[in-house]
């Protein structure tokens, strides 16, 4: 939910319908997962009575509540009025949910200030909570911190995360890879990875979620394979398609690992992820 634009969430937004005055949109991801938006942004008198009166539809069974704060808001204290309207909801119809709130458009504020004014909001917003605990993401649409926080928060929405980290580890050792990285197939988000060497920069897996989501829509568009390799002078990448809800990326530098056997490693493990994936759906 958000008492911003919520157009500023960039890949997420799509399908929007009004209900009520309400900008509502779903997003499937994960197989079986379900994430509806809610556009609540300047429509007070709308959100008043359709919340009042669908608050049972809106917050029954709810694993995760995200609320989108605009960090220039005008009227912070109506904002968090609407939010712990939310909260009140959630600890009714649905008390195990965790909470993440992102505070947004960081890019309008200076620099030098993000960090303290973020900080600040972070208590606030902790305050005003209670007795819930929550967890706060400074995000902007022009930087890698919102991919960043969407990846956070989609892994810790599965349930299976630790078997699942467990057997890319072990699928990476058999590959012989540097590193392998799996991507949500919807969102192109980073689900969980397996490393043989560090790597610098923190914001790795943000731009490489750019990088293949821009892949897949010119592959749509021009009817290519979703499969791809990548050569370099020190190494070669791989990406695929692993499960109906996943794709992987495969880094090898070991010159004398060929394509071919990594390509077959892929194909002879998709059984098993696929397995594993739908272990502990949530339903």
């Amino acid at each position: 939910m958000t008492s911003g634009n919520l157009n500023d969430l960039g890949h997420l937004e799509k399908n929007f319908k009004k209900l009520n005055g309400i900008e509502s949109s779903e997003v499937q991801f994960l197989g079986t997962m379900s994430l509806n938006l809610w556009d609540c942004g300047g429509q007070d008198v709308y959100f008043n009575n359709y919340f009042a009166s669908s608050n049972h539809h809106i917050f029954m069974n709810v694993e995760v509540l995200v609320y989108v704060f605009d960090v220039i808001s005008a009227d912070l204290d109506k904002d968090i009025h609407y939010y712990q309207t939310c909260l009140e909801y959630i600890l009714t119809y649905s008390p195990n949910a965790k909470v993440f709130c992102l505070i947004h458009k960081m890019d309008l504020i200076q620099e030098e200030q993000r960090d303290k004014v973020f900080v600040e909001q972070r208590k606030e917003l902790q305050v005003r909570s209670e007795p819930i605990q929550i967890q706060s993401f400074q995000t902007s649409i022009w930087d890698e911190t919102l991919y960043a926080a969407w990846a956070r928060i989609i892994h810790c929405l599965i349930p299976n995360i630790v078997a699942l980290e467990r057997n890319l580890s072990n699928f990476c050792r058999i590959c012989g890879a540097d590193e392998v990285v799996l991507f949500e197939r919807t969102t192109f988000l980073v689900i969980a990875n397996a490393a043989t060497i560090q790597h610098p920069d923190i914001h790795r897996f943000e731009k490489l979620s750019n990088i293949i989501k821009q892949f897949n829509l010119s592959a749509r568009q021009q009817s290519h394979s979703k499969s791809m390799v990548i050569r370099g002078s020190t190494f070669t990448a791989f990406i695929d398609i692993l499960t109906r809800s996943t794709c992987v990326m495969i880094i090898i530098s070991d010159p004398d690992i060929t394509p071919a056997a990594t390509q077959m490693n892929i194909a002879a493990a998709r059984a098993h992820f696929e397995k594993l994936e739908t272990m502990h759906k949530i339903t």
